[in-house]
């Protein structure tokens, strides 16, 4: 686990050493601000709470997180420095889950930066701030999903653009799965079982009712499968192209 976070440092320093990681933040904070006081009428709903900004968390994330991730393995690919990481004393899955990490902890501070937000909402009403916190850790966990898909998507190829595409249309399949249109073409021939299956799959049925202050277990379980499945996939995919 050590190298894992080794690994870790390395990413979030080269992040940070390139404007990729303040950009990010930038577009985030300003996005999420914009969606919430002015899409979200924030000032108008008279409720004190963060419902108008976590709700636009999955469309958020659906664009940024794959263009913030596509660069963790094309980049290394295109410019050959694959080799060098996978010389270093540490396994494939080391690696992989090392970049997970990084990502991962520039979005919790991207999630921390807008922590005045909440301060906010409680300088102007009395909130269930047991629900605010939730709903932040249903973000992070929501976020980490789509992490890993992006970041698996992204050692598929050597071009970002390319893994930038790929990873918003795998990643808006799991947003848009448990969408009444979605699961009406599947009314007309499938069974309820795999009509369940399909809109379970959805992450907006699962962050829904952790945005509403309930952390179920299954709801954290299924975001931790779905990171630790494509994590995996990863894994198989870099060993696959260093063998190649």
């Amino acid at each position: 686990m050590r190298r894992c976070f080794a690994i870790a440092r390395r990413e979030f320093g080269s992040f940070f050493a390139t404007p990729v990681a303040y950009v990010y933040l930038s577009i985030f904070l300003v996005l999420s601000s914009v969606l919430t006081f002015f899409v979200g009428d924030f000032y108008h709903r008279g409720q004190a709470d963060l419902l108008p900004y976590f709700s636009f968390h999955p469309w958020l994330y659906l664009l940024l997180v794959p263009a913030f991730a596509m660069r963790t393995w094309a980049e290394e690919r295109k410019a050959g420095t694959i080799e060098l990481l996978m010389s270093l004393p540490v396994s494939v899955g080391e690696a992989v889950v090392g970049k997970f990490l990084a990502c991962w902890l520039i979005l919790a501070l991207a999630l921390m930066m807008t922590t005045p937000l909440w301060l906010t909402v409680n300088y102007l009403g009395n909130p269930d701030n047991g629900v605010i916190v939730a709903a932040y850790i249903g973000s992070w966990l929501m976020g980490g999903a789509f992490l890993a898909i992006s970041i698996c998507v992204s050692a598929l190829t050597r071009n970002q653009v390319v893994a930038f595409i790929v990873a918003v249309i795998m990643c808006a399949v799991f947003v848009v799965s448990g969408f009444e249109m979605v699961l009406d073409i599947f009314r007309s021939w499938a069974s309820n079982t795999i009509i369940d299956t399909v809109a379970s799959l959805s992450f907006l049925t699962h962050f829904d009712t952790m945005s509403r202050g309930v952390l179920a277990a299954d709801d954290i379980v299924y975001f931790l499968l779905v990171i630790t499945v494509w994590l995996y996939a990863c894994s198989i995919i870099v060993d696959e192209n260093r063998a190649a």
